[in-house]
């Protein structure tokens, strides 16, 4: 009889340790699944690059080839090249074999000049500057600003120092700038693989421009 009441009081006391214990368990389990785990958590995104801006954006195609986006996916000759509305700027990269030296850019910035825009030049004068390769080379190494990406932020006073060797400037305010104070910005921010593209409705002079090539002469 005191055999039984010992074991009775053996197991009585086994289950009222075991209690605590199994509660523990079952608290540990549940503010195990009430914290997110780490996948779960939402980490913040990464800040965006600047937006594309100015009234011109709006023809760049919406969708594939030419678009922002595929343009994002490509090195700058190539974003170039398969932009419809810069196929004249895209043979004379390639009349001047600029091709590789715009595709190996860092971190740069290209000025590209829309077909309107070399079509503004008379026939004559458009006519001289493509068939002048030298002259060509340097009407485009002015277009592009090496090795410094430009942001929105620096355009109502900027002042770059260009591939050719000269310096350009950048006025306005908004989304409306100029090129040396008469070369509108027509959509801004476009971002490659290599280079951020602004896109101009005009070319622009360099001052070492023969006269019987210069855009503008």
């Amino acid at each position: 009889m005191k055999s039984a009441r010992t074991r009775t009081t053996a197991f009585a006391t086994a289950a009222a340790l075991s209690l605590p214990l199994s509660l523990g368990a079952l608290a540990s389990q549940a503010s195990a699944t009430a914290s997110p785990s780490p996948s779960d958590t939402a980490s913040p995104s990464p800040s965006s690059s600047g937006q594309p801006f100015g009234p011109g954006c709006s023809s760049l195609p919406q969708s594939g080839t030419g678009s922002a986006a595929a343009m994002a996916k490509e090195n700058v000759a190539t974003a170039v090249a398969n932009n419809p509305n810069l196929s004249m700027l895209a043979d004379a990269i390639k009349k001047t074999d600029l091709t590789t030296t715009l595709n190996d850019l860092k971190g740069s910035s290209v000025f590209a000049p829309t077909n309107d825009a070399f079509n503004k030049l008379s026939t004559a004068k458009r006519d001289a500057l493509l068939n002048d390769p030298a002259q060509l080379k340097k009407v485009l190494s002015y277009h592009v600003v090496e090795n410094k990406t430009i942001t929105k932020a620096e355009l109502p006073h900027g002042t770059f120092t260009t591939l050719e060797g000269s310096t350009l400037t950048t006025s306005g305010s908004g989304d409306s700038f100029k090129v040396n104070g008469t070369v509108p910005i027509t959509c801004g921010d476009i971002a490659t693989q290599n280079a951020t593209v602004f896109i101009l409705d005009g070319v622009l002079v360099p001052p070492t421009a023969t006269p019987s090539t210069s855009p503008s002469a």
